[in-house]
């Protein structure tokens, strides 16, 4: 034990309003730390997933797709999750795209399948979640902050939206041609899992539950003084304005994440099993959690 307490973990998270909603007590140390030092690192969430398939980090944010790259080295948290219910990544167009009015699911799956999209990277579970919803689809992965542009200049047709661009895309100058966080709901009644923070299996059990209560009174401080770190975190974001940020954060910030319970489990059992039975996944994942 003692000699965890005399090594700087890293914990990998994004500087996006979630994450910094979440993880701001912690970096300003509004809680006790139990001893345990942190060294934060913040990156965009493809580079998160890939550092975490390299085992680089102890614990980290990542897109619940890249577990199932990296399930021999991490087990899930309970906690931190983000989940969409009812809502998620969004498939836009620039508004002078002419789209055509869709009758149903299938004609607009079959307009999209005619479409170059870009994706914020291949183990996003925005990417996941299209290739359940298309099948095999013409794309270019991009960083999302990049998606908006990669579309303007005729790079890609439609882009695939997270982060924050899912509520500012008609300021963007853009159109929705259809949320794959809905669409989930409608086809499973369940929301859609699309991040989570995992921790390195070769961490004591132990040290695993200290982390866990730590971070989730960091998550619980941040519900408790939402006005405050919005305020300082607006400076960070992009394009966000305080309305948008304080409904950015209930939509991913909820009870979800203090708790996956049993919907949450039965979200992430459905999301794999959907991915394995239509090819995406080679095999049928099962997720793992410390001190399941």
């Amino acid at each position: 034990m003692t000699s965890w307490k005399n090594t700087h973990l890293t914990i990998g998270h994004t500087p996006d309003l979630d994450d910094a909603f979440m993880f701001h007590a912690m970096v300003e140390e509004k809680i006790s730390l139990r001893g345990y030092h942190f060294l934060h690192v913040l990156r965009d969430i493809e580079t998160l997933n890939r550092q975490a398939v390299l085992g680089e980090l102890h614990v980290s944010a990542i897109s619940i797709h890249a577990y199932t790259y990296l399930r021999d080295k991490y087990l899930l948290l309970p906690i931190g999750g983000s989940m969409g219910d009812g809502y998620g990544p969004i498939l836009v167009t620039h508004y002078t795209t002419s789209v055509p009015s869709f009758f149903s699911v299938d004609e607009c799956r079959k307009w999209l399948l005619n479409q170059r999209v870009a994706v914020p990277g291949c183990m996003t579970t925005a990417y996941l979640s299209a290739r359940i919803f298309l099948g095999e689809f013409k794309h270019i992965s991009v960083p999302f902050d990049e998606i908006f542009s990669a579309v303007k200049s005729g790079r890609a047709d439609v882009g695939l939206l997270i982060h924050e661009g899912q509520l500012t895309y008609l300021k963007q100058g853009f159109k929705k041609v259809l949320d794959l966080g809905a669409w989930w709901k409608s086809y499973t009644q369940l929301p859609l899992p699309l991040g989570g923070n995992v921790i390195r299996k070769d961490i004591p059990p132990l040290v695993q539950r200290d982390i866990v209560e730590i971070l989730k009174e960091s998550i619980q401080y941040g519900l408790q003084h939402q006005s405050v770190i919005i305020e300082r975190s607006l400076p960070h974001t992009r394009e966000m304005e305080a309305t948008l940020a304080r409904r950015f954060i209930k939509m991913y910030v909820n009870h979800y994440t203090l708790d996956y319970g049993r919907r949450g489990h039965q979200a992430l059992e459905r999301l794999f099993s959907e991915a394995h039975s239509r090819g995406v996944l080679s095999s049928i994942v099962f997720p793992q959690f410390a001190f399941a």
